[in-house]
């Protein structure tokens, strides 16, 4: 299957109300010029230099989502374009993107990443670290992020009750904490292998790359 009937065959399973994110990171430009030619609009790197070094080639309609573990001093590099920074897990990576949004005179939409799985790899708040954060008065007075929802990853496993589990877990959490934030509608869960389970328990956004661009070499 090509690139576009890839695309295609996603989108026809996807509910209106969730948005599909292209993980296009280590794919060469032609790829994603074809998946741009498909239709999609939406793509997730998770290295901010190659992101970048795409942005400048590629259509200037596209949506950049940086869905990689952010290093704070390479924030400046996305700060002028980035469309939604789906990783950010300290109150110091959102003091460094309000810093550099302040420089463009942009709000840059972000998503908390709350770590919900059993694995130790993954990064993210804990649900305790979620509620210092709300009410942490540095925090409330970052004027240059928007908080417009939350991310999670499942654990690599292939015990879906346990990844269903997981995500239903980062829903539960994402409805509690709407009452703190008012852009909140972003539920970003599910990648190629776990999409359907994330969707049935309340995504509002995936992330796959394999079963579009084929399996990173």
């Amino acid at each position: 299957m090509s690139i576009t009937e890839n695309i295609k065959t996603i989108l026809a399973t996807l509910p209106e109300h969730v948005t599909l994110v292209a993980v296009s990171k280590t794919k060469p430009v032609s790829d994603l010029k074809e998946a741009y030619d498909a239709g999609q609009r939406v793509f997730g790197e998770n290295r901010i230099q190659e992101m970048t070094e795409k942005w400048e080639i590629l259509p200037k309609d596209i949506e950049w989502h940086m869905i990689g573990h952010v290093q704070r001093n390479k924030v400046k590099y996305m700060a002028e374009y980035v469309a939604l920074v789906h990783g950010v897990d300290s109150l110091k990576l959102l003091k460094e993107i309000n810093k550099q949004g302040k420089k463009y005179n942009r709000k840059i939409p972000c998503l908390l990443q709350v770590h919900i799985a059993e694995e130790d790899t993954k990064f993210g708040f804990d649900e305790k670290e979620l509620k210092e954060l709300v009410d942490n008065s540095e925090f409330l007075g970052l004027t240059n992020v928007t908080i417009k929802g939350l991310m999670g990853m499942a654990t690599l496993t292939d015990d879906m009750k346990q990844v269903r589990r997981e995500f239903k877990s980062l829903k539960t959490l994402f409805e509690s904490l709407k009452s703190n934030f008012k852009n909140l509608e972003i539920l970003s869960m599910g990648m190629s292998g776990d999409y359907q389970v994330a969707i049935e328990e309340g995504s509002t956004m995936v992330r796959i790359g394999s079963s579009i661009f084929g399996a990173r070499k």
